[in-house]
């Protein structure tokens, strides 16, 4: 969602809930346009505490970011719903919830989100802005301060892990940029694909900074949450031989290959290692 976008729901107040076993509601006629649902929602839970005597119900509210996926190939609706932390930022991983479960597990909280959570969305935007163009600059300084600041908002944010990161390498400072790297492969929203230049980028940054092993290991990650792709196999067949393993470089490069057999880049590199090797 841009923070800059007023709030809009599905449906106005709160859902009614549907019976168990209830027919689920028919898929929406492409021809038809239907609001999105986007802003801060709540959720209950009852659960038991105590025991004996002093057992008893307690009711526990939690807050979420919730956000319309684009509707499936069959038009059904989902919503993505992530945790809102304690800065009333959203963070962390988001879960997808069907149309009619949201809708019957979930309430608005209209004022919550104009009050507390679009400011601080906001904020979050403005200082990623700043931090983004003081990088792009050279001002790493200035860029580090702000990144540091947004991650005081979301210390799972993956703009800012990233940018800090690639700060940190850009100055040379391998150590804290290393500390950063194990931020990022523990978080599987880095490799999503609306991250995909920035992901690019901190990997390039990696090896070209001498830290081989983590970029072999950032590699691999992405390998395990990501759909196999060619450029990763490239990206890891190249760690390797800055590594000197050329033997795993050829491994990677076949394996590049086999995804894509006329990759250009990945036939010169292994027409060189040939030529190499005499």
């Amino acid at each position: 969602m841009n923070p800059d976008e007023p709030l809009t729901l599905g449906r106005p107040g709160k859902a009614k809930p549907h019976a168990t076993g209830a027919p689920r509601r028919a898929a929406v006629p492409a021809d038809v346009r239907v609001a999105r649902i986007s802003g801060a929602f709540s959720s209950q839970v009852v659960a038991l505490v105590g025991t004996g005597t002093t057992r008893r119900k307690v009711v526990q509210k939690a807050f979420w970011f919730a956000e319309e996926a684009e509707p499936g190939p069959d038009g059904a609706r989902t919503v993505l719903v992530q945790p809102l932390n304690n800065q009333n930022v959203p963070s962390g991983d988001k879960q997808p919830v069907p149309l009619p479960d949201f809708l019957h597990d979930y309430s608005p909280e209209l004022e919550y989100y104009q009050a507390e959570v679009y400011p601080r969305m906001r904020e979050l935007k403005e200082t990623l802005t700043r931090a983004e163009k003081q990088r792009g600059q050279g001002a790493l300084y200035s860029a580090q301060f702000e990144y540091e600041s947004a991650l005081g908002l979301d210390e799972q944010n993956v703009r800012a892990n990233f940018g800090l990161g690639l700060t940190y390498l850009a100055r040379g400072d391998t150590d804290k940029a290393g500390d950063i790297f194990k931020r990022l492969v523990a978080l599987d929203a880095a490799f999503a694909p609306e991250h995909k230049h920035l992901f690019n980028e901190f990997g390039i940054s990696l090896r070209k900074s001498g830290l081989t092993d983590q970029a072999v290991a950032y590699y691999a990650r992405a390998l395990e949450i990501t759909e196999e792709d060619e450029n990763l196999f490239y990206n890891i067949a190249r760690a390797h031989f800055e590594r000197g393993d050329e033997a795993r470089c050829r491994e990677n490069l076949g394996r590049a290959l086999e995804l894509a057999p006329h990759m250009e880049v990945a036939l010169r590199f292994l027409e060189f290692l040939d030529k190499k090797a005499g």
